[in-house]
């Protein structure tokens, strides 16, 4: 006798073949392709099979139950008297053996295995999850075309069976059924989503795949943990006689996606209780309820189709790539400038978009701030939230230091600005260009900075890096980072590169300052002792060149002196008569005021012998005449400027009483007229 319940055992039975064989081919062909999802996903095909196995064993019980039902009748049947009948009935229930049977196993086998099947689930999910997380599973992935196609097959063909199944789970006597079908279903999704990510990696994109490593066991554990909370749900849930429960390790969240008009009905209950009338029955929701479908997959295509638009913004330009390839038919590169353009629908065509009219930058040095945390850079903090120490070289060793070495630590912060010239040179000679330019960055300036200087020295004509040697310094740097970005052919402009960032540890800031406030001192009084000689030789001879020529000459003649070379001496004397002629400043005006004083020294002797000679050619002439003229020119000089009285008196006996007294007020007498 042909019974639904066996013809729902040969359905599990089939599922179960084809777990069967779905387990190993995926573990042996995640070994093949190094893919790990694969061998995660394995593991959950192992335990679909199972659940088939359990399940066609349930419904071989029922088969049997069914049967024994149907000979039980028939004895009952055939019984002519009532006495003999309920003495049948008491035998009949004795011997229902296989109705017996399956009683016990839906009570007490299917939670116990709901239980353990829980438990290997969330074992072997964690147990992958930990591979994932120490990094166990990095391998060389191969012949991924060949492992996409057959995991696409394995996700057909679980797809198309876990929806028959579904449909056979909508009848009463077939409900047990949808738990292999939520099963499958989950085998059939991760399948296809592990199909996809080989196609990508096939296209570089390995995003899908990494992603995956993670997803499965947690599909695994979470599927576990719900199989745990419906055994706890079950305990508490009243029983109806008559009426199947269903079993822990059927998942609701698996049968949902299996079944997704479930869900539609859910939402149809909650719209009638809420508005006290069956909107579910209604023209409208009956057209929405049979073109949710339809209208699903329209969109998810229109969506798709809309991945060939590409919209490049002014500051930026695109590369196209058509089958991964970003040449055309004739072997050009297929950039494209602001705009719209057109690709294939991802991932046959590619557009890599890039700012090629925006400034990049990256930082050297240091791990910046945010943007809304800005504070004063001053040397006895930290400045950042991560700043690196940077070698330079030192004249400040102590030789008593023993194994010093003349090297300082420096921290460097600088911003390095650059453009993209070459989009296809930034985006495809290299995998990761700005980490390329930033070590490049860093190699250019640690070798600089092994040559440079943090303390300044006049003599040793270095300049700091602390000081005015930064702005030359960014020069040379740039220049050999732009040296090196050329020969790797990373199509980049350096546009500027900020050396404002230099300073010592703050654990050693005080320290430091103190040696670079000695050194300023020390250049301070250099500059002074240099500003004071120039202001002396300038005053002196008229500018500093001409005074350290009489200096060389002063020394020439000195030495030329102590030889006893008569001629070279003279001969030096010369050239410096000639070069303190033309000195100018404060010793040109002491060498003319000496002529000056010295030729009209030399012309009052001169004219005074003369004058000596012609008094004495007067004076033997005439004497008498001579000295008489002489006592009145002396007296004439001397009493020129005296009052002289002359007094007339022709007699011997008059008195004259003269009054030397000036008078302030003068007398009425002594007025003269018109007055």
């Amino acid at each position: 006798m042909q019974t639904e319940e066996k013809k729902a055992a040969v359905v599990c039975l089939i599922a179960l073949i084809l777990s069967i064989i779905f387990f190993p081919a995926c573990y042996i062909l995640s070994k093949v392709t190094g893919v790990y999802a694969l061998f995660a996903l394995s593991w959950q095909i192992l335990a679909a099979a199972v659940i088939w196995a359990v399940l066609t064993v349930q419904f071989y019980q029922r088969a049997f139950a069914e049967q024994e039902k149907f000979d039980i009748a028939q004895l009952a049947q055939t019984s002519q008297s009532d006495t003999i009948f309920e003495a049948q009935k008491r035998q009949s229930e004795f011997f229902a053996v296989a109705q017996n049977r399956l009683r016990i196993f839906e009570k007490w086998f299917l939670p116990v295995f709901s239980l353990l099947l829980a438990a290997y689930q969330i074992t072997m999910g964690g147990l992958l999850l930990r591979r994932t997380f120490k990094g166990e599973i990095e391998g060389e992935l191969k012949s991924l075309l060949l492992g996409a196609v057959l995991a696409a097959a394995i996700a057909f063909l679980s797809f198309l069976f876990s929806l028959y199944a579904s449909g056979l789970s909508s009848q009463e006597k077939w409900k047990p059924i949808r738990a292999g079908a939520g099963a499958f279903l989950a085998t059939a999704l991760l399948s296809f989503l592990i199909a996809a990510g080989m196609a990508f990696s096939q296209f570089k994109i390995q995003i899908i795949l990494t992603i995956l490593n993670w997803v499965v066991p947690a599909v695994l554990i979470l599927v576990g943990c719900e199989m745990i909370s419906n055994f706890i749900f079950d305990l508490y849930r009243p029983r109806i006689k008559g009426q199947y429960s269903n079993a822990a390790f059927d998942s609701r969240l698996l049968a949902t996606l299996a079944s997704p008009q479930n869900i539609l009905h859910t939402v149809a209950g909650f719209i009638d209780y809420q508005f006290g009338f069956k909107v579910s029955q209604t023209w409208f929701y009956k057209i929405i309820e049979q073109a949710i479908v339809p209208l699903i997959i329209v969109s998810s295509l229109i969506l798709y189709l809309l991945s060939s638009v590409v919209i490049i913004d002014p500051s930026s330009q695109a590369i196209i790539e058509k089958f991964g390839s970003p040449f055309d038919s004739q072997g050009n590169v297929k950039i494209k400038g602001p705009g719209i353009s057109f690709k294939l629908p991802y991932p046959f065509g590619i557009a890599n978009v890039f700012p090629t009219k925006e400034m990049q930058e990256i930082y050297i040095g240091y791990v910046p701030l945010d943007a809304d945390k800005k504070e004063p850079l001053l040397w006895d903090k930290e400045h950042y939230k991560e700043e690196y120490n940077l070698l330079v070289a030192t004249e400040s060793i102590s030789s008593q230091e023993e194994g010093a070495v003349p090297v300082s630590i420096i921290r460097a912060a600088i911003p390095v600005q650059y453009k993209v010239t070459d989009i296809y040179k930034y985006l495809y000679n290299h995998t990761d260009s700005k980490e390329i330019l930033k070590e490049i960055c860093y190699r250019e300036l640690v070798s600089f900075a092994a040559g440079a200087r943090v303390e300044p020295e006049l003599e040793s004509g270095q300049e700091s890096l602390l000081g005015a040697g930064r702005a030359k310094a960014a020069e040379v740097v740039i220049a050999s980072i732009q040296k090196k970005a050329d020969e790797l052919n990373l199509g980049v402009e350096i546009v500027f590169m900020g050396f404002e960032g230099f300073h010592p540890a703050p654990t050693v800031a005080q320290d430091f300052q103190a040696v670079i406030g000695a050194v300023q001192k020390k250049q301070a009084a250099i500059l002074d002792a240099v500003a004071e000689r120039d202001r002396v030789f300038t005053a002196n001879v008229g500018s500093v060149k001409q005074a350290e020529s009489l200096h060389e000459l002063a020394g020439k003649y000195m030495n030329a002196t102590r030889k006893g070379d008569k001629a070279e001496t003279d001969k030096i004397k010369e050239q410096l008569d000639s070069e303190f002629t033309k000195a100018s400043g404060y010793l040109f005006s002491v060498l003319r005021t000496a002529k000056s004083y010295s030729y009209e020294k030399s012309t009052l002797a001169k004219a005074t012998g003369e004058r000596f000679s012609q008094q004495l050619m007067a004076y033997n002439s005439a004497k008498n005449i001579y000295t008489h003229e002489l006592k009145m020119n002396m007296l004439e000089e001397t009493l020129n400027n005296i009052r002289k009285f002359v007094i007339v008196s022709d007699s011997d006996t008059e008195v004259t009483i003269i009054d030397l007294q000036e008078k302030l007020v003068p007398s009425l007498y002594e007025a003269e007229p018109g007055k």
